[in-house]
Formats: C-alpha cells, structure tokens, sequence
C-alpha cells in the first residue's frame, strides 16, 4: 500500500467524506487558471523596491509554506491586486 503524507491523507479524508464538487465548465476554468499562471510566471519587467526586512521575512516564510520561490509569490500577489483579485482573509 502507497504511504501518504500528512496533506495527502488530509485530502484523501475530504474527498471520501464527499466534500469535493465537480465544476459546471471545467474546460474554461483550465483555461482561466493556466492565464493566471502565466500571466504570474510571465517576465516582461524588473522592478527594485524597498521593503522593511521584517516584511521580506514575513514573504519568505510565506513563499516556503506555499512551496515557491518569494519573487513568483511577490509578482503573484501585485498581479492580483492590480486586477482585483486580492482578498484579504483571517490566518
């Protein structure tokens, strides 16, 4: 039998508790989902800002809970704002 890890059983739990949901449109959500990924991947710019250390501290933890690289997650967060898509939520 495969050995799942800690997040691997957690989904596997919740979707034998049947709290997955099919999506009406699954094509367009792909093609939605993979804009946002290049348009997050995409390099077009180089921009140098300041930022207290205590703030890139804080988006370098973050990026590690996230499994990603802390620029990708800087360049995701902006694109998000600037589009509207930024919601602020209770951690």
């Amino acid at each position: 039998m495969v050995q799942l890890d800690k997040e691997e059983q957690k989904l596997l739990d919740s979707f034998e508790r049947g709290e997955w949901e099919s999506i009406a449109n699954e094509e367009e959500e792909i093609k939605r989902y993979q804009s946002y990924a290049e348009a997050t991947f995409k390099k077009e710019a180089q921009v140098d800002i300041r930022i207290s250390q205590k703030d890139l501290e804080a988006i370098q933890k973050r990026a590690l809970e996230e499994g990603v690289p802390y620029q990708i997650l800087m360049s995701s967060i902006l694109h998000k704002f600037v589009s509207g898509r930024l919601v602020e939520t209770q951690r």
